[in-house]
């Protein structure tokens, strides 16, 4: 994408009664690149519907059932590719609207000074992913070194059958669970702690696995990637054997400004 401060205020050029899938709320001044392209087989040209100060992101809609992980990926490759060059507002995968004029009429027109005062407020910045996953291994020892009872049952089911151990293996897979979920509690506040110092809009994000041991989502200034990324190195040091820790981004915010499907 890029900005043209001359570019047209007015609505994209799509036929009446033909149905437009939309991506999410730019300024008015984005122009898609040339390469830039939405979802469907063959990708369909992305355009931009504008109203007033602000634009949205939409490509016709193909001539088949939506969502399919191609789908998927482009509506999000879009948005992301997006973000990291202008403010982007992301609707929700599956937003279709009856044509071009019901996104200006209906979407852009009595929302219009709500996405601008939205957009105004991402301007410069993104959303960015910390991920981190506990070792199995070296977990595993830490709750077994810290928890005497966890100790006994990995004990007692080593040196017996089986069949006969149901009941140990289910009570320590209850405290290897329990101990893991405190762990993240407090591996996810240090991550917050560390994180500070770039002063970003932080949202928790539940885990995805039982050995997740952070997983947020940070909305920052793109000049204060650098700043992100050495506070994850010390982290990245720290943790060193004990958590593997990943950075996603820059990408659209979702957990901050997703926007609800539309209605049309």
């Amino acid at each position: 994408m890029t900005t043209d401060p001359a570019g047209s205020a007015h609505g994209a050029d799509h036929g009446e009664n033909h149905a437009v899938y939309v991506y999410g709320i730019v300024p008015a001044d984005v122009e898609p690149e040339a390469r830039a392209t939405g979802i469907g087989d063959p990708p369909k040209e992305i355009t931009v519907v504008r109203f007033g100060e602000i634009g949205a992101l939409v490509s016709d809609v193909p001539d088949r059932p939506l969502g399919t992980p191609q789908d998927l990926t482009a509506h999000s490759e879009l948005l992301d590719g997006s973000a990291a060059v202008a403010p982007v507002l992301p609707l929700r995968f599956g937003a279709v609207m009856s044509d071009a004029q019901a996104v200006e009429r209906e979407l852009l027109q009595p929302n219009h000074d709500e996405f601008r005062a939205a957009l105004h407020e991402l301007e410069g910045k993104a959303q960015f992913v910390v991920k981190g996953r506990y070792v199995e291994q070296a977990i595993l020892r830490e709750v077994l070194d810290e928890n005497a009872e966890a100790a006994r049952l990995r004990e007692q089911i080593r040196s017996a059958p089986e069949e006969v151990t149901r009941d140990a293996r289910m009570a320590l897979g209850e405290i290897i669970y329990r101990s893991i979920a405190d762990k993240r509690a407090a591996d996810t506040r240090l991550a917050v702690d560390v994180l500070a110092s770039v002063r970003p809009a932080v949202g928790e994000r539940p885990p995805t696995h039982d050995q997740d041991a952070v997983h947020l989502a940070v909305l920052v200034d793109l000049s204060q990637r650098g700043e992100l990324e050495e506070a994850l190195a010390g982290l990245t040091e720290q943790w060193n054997g004990r958590i593997r820790l990943g950075l996603l981004g820059p990408m659209a915010a979702y957990d901050f400004v997703m926007k609800r499907e539309p209605e049309g």
